[in-house]
């Protein structure tokens, strides 16, 4: 795709997992062009330090029970820059649309009539796993996979999965945000029928030099990830495919 930013446009770039190397050249290209980036947290932050144009940088990061900026203010700030008519970046960690608030972002802009469009990123979904040697599907094994956010516990009223059909779907398992409340989703898995031996694994780190990855069983993955001390971010897969790693 043809990378050239517009004065008074929003663009929402996913930066993959991490590792700034698995950045998009088209997400690259726009942040070389941009005159304000706001980035979250995650991603390849380490990116904007090789920029020599000198954008401005705002942090809008959310830290899990820390500091955090409200996606309202967020939202507004997109606005706020582009209506001054500047070329903005919407820097993301893995896909804007898979669990980022692109699309709520998007919305923002376009109510208001500020032109936005997206750079996909690299999901961790399927990047985390495979980095660590887990496909989240073999043709021999699974013909499918689901991703699912672990954010609140199966049984918190926001919660609108249905872990009890996740558990029979026969499909790979992959939990994003899931460290908080893994005791709860696991033990929900097992109460809906998943065997205790199924294969699991977690991933910390997924893409950065500190990465781990601990294989084991759902039956024991909670307290995996106690004894490990895993913490976000962080991507728990269940099912066969947990296995095999590959290049373990």
């Amino acid at each position: 795709m043809s990378v050239t930013l517009t004065p008074g446009e929003v663009v929402l770039v996913g930066g993959g997992p991490g590792d700034p190397e698995l950045i998009t050249v088209a997400g690259l290209r726009a942040l070389q062009q941009a005159d304000v980036i706001l980035h979250d947290r995650l991603g390849p932050v380490s990116c904007l330090d090789e920029l020599h144009h000198n954008p401005e940088i705002i942090n809008v990061g959310k830290i899990p029970d820390g500091h955090h900026t409200p996606q309202e203010r967020i939202n507004e700030l997109l606005i706020e820059h582009a209506r001054a008519g500047r070329k903005v970046v919407r820097l993301k960690g893995g896909d804007p649309y898979v669990f980022g608030r692109g699309a709520e972002e998007w919305q923002a802009c376009t109510d208001v009539g500020v032109p936005v469009r997206v750079i996909p990123g690299l999901t961790s979904a399927v990047a985390v796993p495979a980095l660590a040697g887990v496909p989240v599907t073999h043709r021999s094994l699974v013909q499918g996979f689901t991703v699912v956010s672990g954010h609140v516990p199966p049984d918190d009223p926001r919660s609108t999965v249905d872990w009890s059909a996740l558990a029979r779907s026969n499909t790979t398992l992959v939990l994003l945000m899931a460290m908080k409340y893994l005791p709860q989703t696991s033990a929900q898995l097992l109460e809906s029928g998943l065997a205790a031996e199924t294969p699991a694994m977690i991933v910390s780190e997924g893409s950065l030099p500190a990465q781990s990855a601990v294989f084991t069983t759902l039956g024991q993955v909670a307290e995996e990830a106690a004894v490990h001390s895993f913490v976000p971010p962080a991507v728990v897969v269940i099912g066969e495919v947990a296995s095999l790693a590959l290049h373990g």
